[in-house]
């Protein structure tokens, strides 16, 4: 840490800029309201560029209220996901195995009801795997990631319960979590997989959907949707000039996707969804969740002397 680097007080909310180091570990700190305050290296941290670059130097995550996600996980696992920043822009996805235990491990990304498989495969003791890389600008549009582990034992002993996490990463946490990666060695933005995880209970998950059905009344007949969806913000949402372009973006994702389902589960054999050109960021996204469902034939752009490349045909199989 040198004179003029910002840093934010670990078990405090302060935070501000190095004024002076002094032998023994010690700094002051200028923060937000002209004090300056002596405090040790050891209990601050530096506020990474990533992050300045991302919210720009007036924001102050202190006045923001959320329960941060863990940071340390138990000494006899050690599993991680980890975000390697390559640049201000680039962050590395890993899986970091600091244990002495293999698994089988699967992540992916979560889309409503619909998944993409970022890695499967073992996961050996010791081993850390890249799996993806994220552009940093895109992060509030970044998808959930659902990660489960399946531990490998070869010899007869007592057997390791499977379980899967699954968490959404806002800004306001994602930050804070910048650390030191085991096996890495490198500063990356670090999050433990075992704290608040739920084992999973098959025969407990087995007698629950018993019930469920034994209770449950007879399945209602699916919603045939329209043939053609006009997914237009004006058309789905009554006040569209109140929100962000991220909201209308998840507004128009959901009715997209709850038509499709409609669409499929009633037996259609195709549906036409209006897009709209703009900036190309829905249709691409539409698009792109097409090409990952395993009963659709095929889509292309549609009633082009209509809508130029604003709407999409979905076929059906």
């Amino acid at each position: 840490m040198n004179i003029g680097d910002r840093v934010r007080v670990l078990h405090g909310k302060e935070e501000g800029v190095i004024r002076k180091v002094s032998a023994g570990g010690r700094i002051e700190v200028e923060i937000e309201d002209g004090f300056v305050i002596p405090v040790l290296k050891s209990e601050v941290v530096l506020v990474a560029e990533a992050e300045k670059s991302y919210f720009g130097e007036a924001h102050n995550p202190s006045q923001e209220i959320e329960t941060p996600m863990p940071i340390s996980a138990p000494k006899d696992q050690g599993l991680y996901l980890a975000f390697l920043p390559i640049n201000d822009q680039n962050l590395s996805l890993y899986l970091i195995n600091d244990s002495r235990q293999a698994y089988l491990a699967h992540t992916s990304e979560v889309y409503g009801t619909n998944h993409r498989t970022l890695y499967a495969g073992t996961l050996g003791a010791g081993e850390a795997k890249k799996i993806d890389d994220r552009l940093l600008k895109e992060l509030d549009e970044w998808p959930s990631f659902l990660l489960r582990f399946i531990a490998i034992q070869p010899k007869l002993e007592k057997a390791i319960p499977a379980f899967e996490r699954q968490f959404k990463l806002k800004a306001t946490q994602f930050f804070k979590h910048l650390s030191k990666a085991p096996l890495l060695g490198k500063n990356v933005y670090l999050f433990a997989l075992e704290q608040t995880t739920k084992e999973l209970d098959i025969r407990g998950l087995n007698a629950e959907l018993n019930q469920l059905s034994a209770a449950s009344p007879p399945p209602t007949k699916v919603q045939t949707p329209a043939s053609s969806i006009d997914l237009h913000i004006e058309a789905i949402h009554p006040k569209p000039d109140s929100l962000s372009n991220s909201e209308k973006l998840r507004i128009q994702l959901e009715v997209f996707e709850k038509n499709l389902n409609q669409a499929i589960a009633s037996g259609m054999d195709q549906i036409t969804f209006i897009h709209g050109i703009g900036n190309g960021v829905l249709r691409k996204e539409i698009h792109k969740r097409l090409s990952q469902i395993g009963n659709i034939s095929y889509f292309q752009d549609t009633q082009k002397d209509q809508w130029g490349y604003g709407a999409t045909l979905v076929k059906i199989s």
